[in-house]
């Protein structure tokens, strides 16, 4: 591990990169599920983007730890008495990175950016007659109709996340990635600090006025308390697993499931366990458009078939970091059904090939997507290539790396299945669950699938105004995932982190977060 270190900052020296005052130690090193690569927050929805935007930029709303939606950039907001009209103040304090004040001008112009990049902000401009700024600190937003989620899409941590930047680059096209990279958040990035392949040095915004609230979750003050922190690029998960006991790193976004005991055991290292919300929920993702997966009683024999608890100890996780989930809007969220489960009830390799038999499967080859370099989809997908061989199904497993499996999912044909996994914050409302919240947009994300009824009830969701109204609609789309056998869960799990325990007051979330955290 000498070697590493060694080598590590020969190469930040190479890179021009100085270290920050006034020592190391004031450095956070932190090794991330994947190297950041798009730094563009609205472009992309990747998880590692989206970190990235939590760092560098700022939200006007943000969930606290109850998943109360809270101000973070604004001051507050007022609704007249229709609900049609929305005006909201910015509070004092903020400015970007190269020094400019942040005004509703540049707030108005990143809503307008994002939403063409996320489906919830689609959704909110589809009910939007106007958005503009009155004045540098006041903006307007006026519906069309009463919409019950305009707070909670404003605050989503959904990925792409309605981040704000500088109008003048807010003004470049959903379509294209920003090339300037300039937030408001309580860390800066700069180009001379980061060395793609190797390393990012996020600095310390000196600038940023935090919350006098007390940080809670992605709420309140962001109070920064380390000089920087760097990112380091490690692929392989047992390198950097040696390097945190080394002492080399302080904290691993995602501790190998095979080195949790050893970690735990460690006493100079604190794992990290998440439960509801944090955790994630596993799917396995059907083409809707490929013959025989274009027959709904075929797609449904996965339903019977698929054993969540045998797919989460093929993972050799216990019940301390993994359970079974019959919801398909997650367990212990505030869209939990029950609505159309008893067909995930005793799954069993007899039960679906009784159901096989009463299709009218003609034998015909199923292709399984098996992503070689995820852990947990390669795993699962594993485990179903298997039950379904041995319930009748002619399969082809066909191993792939993820990036090669996300293009070949976007043709109708040539695949039939997949596994994948995403966070339970994110799959919780069938508006931001990526499952669905493509149906009939000719999507390969969604499978080509498409609902007349689902999209429906998706309108509904949003219109709805408490949120006992949404739960009983999410479980009437619920009920239609099930009868149609649109996708398969495959059980819900954590990921744990782990970090060198001498930092103190890490906040406990799956988005890694870096304010807050003292290193002494």
């Amino acid at each position: 591990m000498k070697a590493l270190r060694v080598l590590g900052f020969l190469a930040l020296a190479a890179a021009g990169i100085s270290q920050p005052a006034p020592a190391p130690a004031a450095n956070l090193t932190a090794v991330l599920e994947a190297e950041i690569v798009t730094l563009d927050p609205h472009y992309i929805g990747a998880y590692i983007t989206r970190t990235f935007g939590y760092m560098v930029f700022d939200t006007l709303y943000a969930p606290d730890s109850n998943f109360n939606y809270r101000p973070q950039m604004a001051e507050g907001h007022t609704v007249s008495p229709d609900g049609l009209t929305w005006t909201f103040t910015l509070r004092d304090g903020l400015s970007f990175h190269d020094g400019s004040p942040v005004t509703a001008n540049d707030v108005v112009a990143s809503l307008r950016r994002w939403s063409t990049r996320a489906a919830l902000g689609g959704r909110l401009m589809s009910v939007t007659q106007s958005l503009e700024a009155i004045d540098a600190k006041t903006f307007r937003l006026v519906l069309k109709e009463p919409y019950g989620l305009v707070i909670e899409t404003l605050g989503t941590m959904a990925s792409p996340t309605p981040f704000i930047m500088p109008e003048r680059i807010a003004r470049t096209p959903g379509t294209e990635r920003i090339t300037e990279i300039i937030g408001s958040g309580p860390f800066v990035y700069s180009r001379a600090d980061h060395r793609p392949g190797d390393r990012m040095l996020l600095r310390r915004n000196a600038s940023y006025v935090p919350r006098n609230e007390p940080a809670d979750f992605l709420a309140g003050g962001k109070r920064v308390m380390i000089d920087a922190l760097d990112i380091r690029v490690v692929p392989d998960g047992g390198t950097a697993a040696a390097a945190l006991q080394a002492g080399e790193v302080d904290y691993m976004q995602y501790a190998p499931f095979d080195l949790l005991p050893q970690f735990e055991r460690n006493r100079r290292i604190t794992v990290l366990n998440f439960t509801g919300p944090h955790m994630f929920t596993g799917h396995f993702r059907l083409n809707h458009a490929a013959p025989p997966f274009d027959d709904p009683a075929i797609r449904a024999v996965l339903l019977r078939l698929v054993d969540q608890g045998e797919v989460m100890a093929g993972f050799g996780l216990g019940t301390r970091y993994a359970r079974t989930c019959p919801a398909f809007f997650t367990c212990g969220g505030p869209n939990e059904s029950d609505v159309g489960t008893n067909v995930l009830a005793d799954p069993s390799i007899e039960a679906a090939r009784t159901a096989l038999r009463a299709t009218r499967y003609n034998n015909e080859p199923i292709v399984l997507m098996v992503a070689s370099d995820l852990e947990a989809a390669k795993v699962s997908t594993e485990i179903l290539a298997d039950r379904m061989r041995r319930a009748g199904f002619n399969v082809d497993a066909q191993v792939t790396d993820w990036a090669t499996l996300l293009a070949r999912r976007t043709r109708r044909e040539g695949w039939h299945a997949y596994g994948v996994h995403a966070l339970n914050v994110d799959l919780g409302s069938p508006l931001t669950n990526s499952v669905l919240n493509f149906n009939c947009q000719n999507s390969g994300n969604a499978g080509f699938m498409c609902f007349p009824r689902m999209t429906e009830l998706f309108d509904a969701f949003a219109r709805a105004p408490n949120a006992e109204a949404r739960r009983v609609i999410a479980g009437e789309i619920q009920g239609i995932v099930y009868g149609q056998g649109v996708a398969v869960p495959w059980g819900q799990f954590a990921q744990p982190a782990a970090y060198r325990a001498t930092l103190r007051n890490m906040i406990p979330s799956a988005i890694p977060l870096f304010w807050n955290v003292e290193k002494p």
